[in-house]
Formats: structure tokens, C-alpha cells, sequence
């Protein structure tokens, strides 16, 4: 039996859970002890992977993706870490991949301290081994939460930037203290919301008083995100958004309170924020000096909550939200009302130009009746056609796909062949280049430097045998979608007025571009509809 290439990745990783171990368990630690490993057991390292300050209770991190891309494409057949613990805290998919995933890739994986080694068979204890290491991270989770409950109760605020109107205590740890040099913002869009303003005219009226945004002043004090502000125009500096203005005048944290828990992960194996119903929040209340009046702060609130019921009753209409994109900035098409004719009526209209002005993008105005009865029409036709003649309607869908000759699909199918073959011989020549080196034909630095051709041959080879598979699916899946969305419309046979349900199940986007007034005075306006699993029909 020809022994195997020990194509070797040594990985590495931390997390802030694992700070209790000392320099036990740093990266330098870990990378001192790997590579000793595998100079010691002649494995052949072709990269370190690294994640640094990245819990092992999940497996969505940047080195360890990486790791296995490069197992995927061959490049690596070979695992080492410290420990179990190192690889991940997850006992279920730890198991899946040293069970399941590495025996089907044919990937040998070692635990250098846990003494286990795929090669030579795992030991019995390693699944309570994760499931001890799955426990550590569980039990480091809970007493974190209770640690950081303790503190918030207590009135304590832990934060990396303080928000705007506020800066960090100078004295106290975890406080907040008023910043005298920014809270006149907060009393400004207070003001404004109390005059009855909305949060797209505060956000209007902060861009064009050039008033800095929270982030600008950060940079300016700090340097944080220089990454946004450093060499950007001046307008960046003040470029508010209408989400921003909506979060100031609804948090409490300007009326002396503070508010825990808005969000949180959905599992200490699972990171993901989840925002949390306003009863699971933890509020504690007079932690810092306010800048806002409770008073204030309430008749603001109940303002907003008038404007909220007054919108939904007029929502009925709205059937195209989410759909509509403005066909020059890509922004989403806002919903409005023209309330000031002697018959009202409703449009759609950039919201990027109506929260920034002309300067940001132009109106893109549709009225709601013209846009329903071209997106009516539209479908009622498609759907006609799909009733009436589905085999030619299918063939127009197809048009873009079937325009690629048969010749040029057989040239894709020959290079394929190639590309599968010259595969399988860097496979050959692998297995007897280690039986050279093995047996002294060739020297180190030959079978170093022939290994490194081979090997990005191989890489190249697998980019190119992906991309003509890709390529050659690329038709039938085009036909395969086609014939959803036929299939889709067909159960849509008599469509006589159009419905959320309807509008979601057939389309994907619909991109409203800028109306162009005509010599004659008409206006002439392009609408693209593109429908779900096909696009635009031409």
C-alpha cells in the first residue's frame, strides 16, 4: 500500500473565552508545538491557518473556511492542531467532520496534546471529549451572561463608543457622562420632533445645517473609521441617515436610562443577533445624567405612535413594497401621498433622493395607478401566452441559453475530458515523486519544487474542471427555471387585479428609471419588471 503525502495545514485558534488558560494556549504556544510536530514527524506544511479571537462553538470562521476550501481542491490532506478543543467546541459537527467529512476526503486529522490521530484510529474517548469541550464553552457562556447581568443591574454600561450627545466617564468606569460639545445635536432633532417633524425632514434639515454625524465625530476625536471619512468628500461628514434620527428620538438612554438586551445571539453556538421583544429588555433607569425631559421624551413617543396609526391605514395600496428600485442609485422606491391636489392620489418616488435631495439622485416619480395598471397588463399577458401557446413562450425564455451553438458545448465537453485527465496522471506522478524521494532517486529540494508545480497545476486544473461544469449546467438550468415560473403563471390563469401574494410569487424587482419628457410634452418612462427565476424578458 503506497503511504499517503502528508500535505500538511496547521491550524491555529483563540478565542476571548480562552483567555482563563494563560500562554498555555496562545497562538504563539500553539505554533510553537505544531510545527515541532510536524518537523519531528516529517509532514510536509504548505500553510498555517490562523483565527484569532474566534469562539469554536461555530464553524463560520474566515481561516478555518479557508482550510477547507483548500481541503476541497486538494491542495491540503492533512489537519494538526494543539487539541480537540482548538479544531472546535461543537460536538456535533466536530464528530461530523473527524467521522464523516475527513474519511470521505481522505484527510488524515491529528490532535497533537490529545494524542488522537485518524491514521492510527481514534481513540473511544474523543466524543466525550467534545462533548467536555462543548460543556467548557456552554459553562463559560452562562457565567459571562451572569457576570455582565450582575453589572447592568447595578447601573453599569459596558461600551466601546459612547452615543452621540455622551462620552465615556472621565472618572467612572462603565458610566456615561454628558458631552457639552455634542449634545446640542440631541436637542436639536428633539426640538425638531417636538415642532412635529418626521425623521426624513430632521434628516433633510441635519444635512443641510451641516451638522457632523455620530461616526464623523468619532474620526475626528478618535480616528475610528478612517476607513469611511479619511480623504472623503466634505458632504460624508454630515450625511445622516433617516435610520439614525429614528434611533436617537426612541432611545432612552437621552433621558438618563439604560437599556440592555434589545438584542442578542441566538445560542452561545450560534451568533447570529436576534432582536428581542421589548419585554425581554432590562431597562435601569437615572444611570447617567439626561440631556432629553422625560415629558419630552413621552410626547415624542406618542407623536410618533400618531404618525404610525395614520400611515397604516392607508397601507392598503402599498402591495408593491420591496419590489420597487430606483433604476440609477438602486435604492428602494418610497411611498407617498399627494394629498394637496383636489383629488389625492398615490406615488412612488426615490427614497434615496427624498432623504438626500437632488443632489443624491432625482424623484423617479410614478403615480401607484399608472405602475399597477402596466404591471396588470403585463402579467395578464405573459400569462395568455402561457396558456395559449407554452411551448413557444418557453423557447423565447430560452432565447439567451440556446443562442450558445452545440459546437461550442462540445469544445466545453472535450476540455473537460482533458482537464479530468491530466487530473488524474498529477495524481500518478504524485504517488511515485514521494516513492523517489522515499527511496533516495530524488533530493529534497527536486521533490520540494517538483511537489509545488504539481500542486498548483492541480489547483488550476480543479478552478478549470469547476468552471466548464458550471458552465455546461448553465442551460439546463436555465430551462429548469423557465419552466418554473411557467409553471408558476399557469396557476395564475385569469388574473383580473394583482395581490401581495401574486406580486412576490412572480417577480423578483421591478426598476423604475427617470421619466423623459418628449417634444410634445407627453412623458415617456421605462419600467423593467424582472421576474423570479428568469429576469427580464426581452
Amino acid at each position: 500500500m503506497k503511504q499517503q503525502i502528508n500535505n500538511t495545514a496547521l491550524y491555529l485558534r483563540l478565542s476571548r473565552d480562552d483567555e482563563n488558560y494563560g500562554d498555555s494556549i496562545s497562538i504563539e504556544t500553539q505554533r510553537t508545538i505544531l510545527r515541532q510536530y510536524a518537523k519531528e514527524n516529517a509532514l510536509y506544511v504548505v500553510d498555517e491557518y490562523v483565527d484569532d479571537g474566534w469562539s469554536g462553538t461555530n464553524f463560520d470562521r474566515p481561516a478555518f473556511k479557508r482550510m477547507i476550501e483548500d481541503v476541497e481542491s486538494g491542495k491540503i490532506n492533512c489537519i494538526v492542531t494543539k487539541d480537540l478543543s482548538r479544531f472546535g467546541r461543537e460536538h456535533i459537527m466536530v464528530g461530523y467532520y473527524l467521522e464523516f467529512y475527513f474519511v470521505e476526503k481522505n484527510v488524515r486529522y491529528i490532535a497533537v496534546s490529545d494524542n488522537e490521530d485518524t491514521e492510527k484510529g481514534l481513540s473511544d474517548f474523543v466524543p466525550f471529549k467534545n462533548l467536555f469541550n462543548e460543556f467548557y464553552a456552554k459553562d463559560t457562556s452562562r457565567k459571562i451572561k451572569a457576570s455582565m447581568r450582575a453589572k447592568f443591574s447595578a447601573g453599569e454600561r459596558t461600551f466601546a463608543y459612547a452615543p452621540i450627545g455622551y462620552m465615556k466617564h472621565p472618572e467612572i468606569k462603565n458610566k456615561l457622562a454628558v458631552d457639552e460639545e455634542t449634545k446640542w445635536i440631541i436637542e436639536k432633532i428633539y426640538g425638531y420632533a417636538l415642532l412635529g417633524y418626521g425623521a426624513g425632514k430632521i434628516t433633510k434639515m441635519l444635512i443641510e445645517e451641516k451638522v457632523p454625524t455620530p461616526g464623523y465625530l468619532n474620526y475626528m476625536r478618535n480616528g475610528t473609521f478612517a476607513n469611511i471619512y479619511a480623504g472623503a468628500p466634505e458632504e460624508k461628514s454630515y450625511s445622516w441617515t433617516v435610520a439614525q434620527v429614528k434611533s436617537i428620538v426612541k432611545d432612552e438612554t437621552y433621558i438618563g436610562n439604560t437599556v440592555h438586551y434589545r438584542e442578542s445571539n441566538v445560542s452561545y453556538k450560534n451568533k447570529h443577533r436576534m432582536r428581542k421583544d421589548k419585554s425581554e429588555w432590562l431597562i435601569v433607569e437615572n444611570t447617567h445624567e439626561p440631556i432629553i425631559s422625560r415629558e419630552d421624551f413621552d410626547k415624542v413617543q406618542q407623536m410618533i405612535g400618531e404618525r404610525r396609526r395614520s400611515l397604516k391605514e392607508t397601507k392598503s395600496t402599498q402591495i408593491f413594497t420591496g419590489l420597487l428600485k430606483c433604476a440609477d442609485c438602486g435604492w428602494s422606491m418610497g411611498y407617498s401621498i399627494n394629498g394637496t391636489v383636489k383629488v389625492p392620489y398615490h406615488y412612488y418616488k426615490c427614497s434615496r433622493y427624498g432623504q438626500l435631495g437632488k443632489n443624491a439622485c432625482s424623484m423617479h416619480f410614478i403615480r401607484y395607478d399608472t405602475l399597477y395598471a402596466y404591471v396588470l397588463s403585463r402579467l395578464r399577458y405573459w400569462s395568455e401566452k402561457a396558456g395559449t401557446d407554452n411551448d413557444k413562450l418557453l423557447k423565447k425564455l430560452m432565447a439567451s441559453s440556446v443562442s450558445e451553438s452545440a459546437s461550442a458545448n462540445r469544445k466545453q465537453e472535450t476540455e473537460l475530458r482533458n482537464a479530468e485527465k491530466r487530473r488524474k496522471e498529477l495524481d500518478g506522478l504524485f504517488a511515485r515523486l514521494y516513492e523517489d524521494r522515499v527511496s533516495g532517486k530524488i533530493t529534497e529540494y527536486n521533490f520540494n519544487m517538483l511537489s509545488g508545480k504539481y500542486q498548483t497545476e492541480q489547483a488550476e486544473l480543479d478552478v478549470k474542471i469547476t468552471a466548464i461544469k458550471n458552465s455546461l449546467s448553465t442551460v439546463r438550468q436555465n430551462e429548469s427555471n423557465a419552466e418554473k415560473w411557467l409553471k408558476l403563471i399557469r396557476e395564475y390563469n385569469d388574473i383580473t387585479e394583482l395581490t401581495v401574494p401574486l406580486l412576490n410569487a412572480l417577480i423578483e424587482k421591478i426598476v423604475i428609471h427617470q421619466g423623459i419628457k418628449k417634444p410634445d410634452g407627453t412623458l415617456e418612462q421605462e419600467v423593467e419588471i424582472y421576474y423570479r427565476f428568469i429576469g427580464k424578458i426581452e
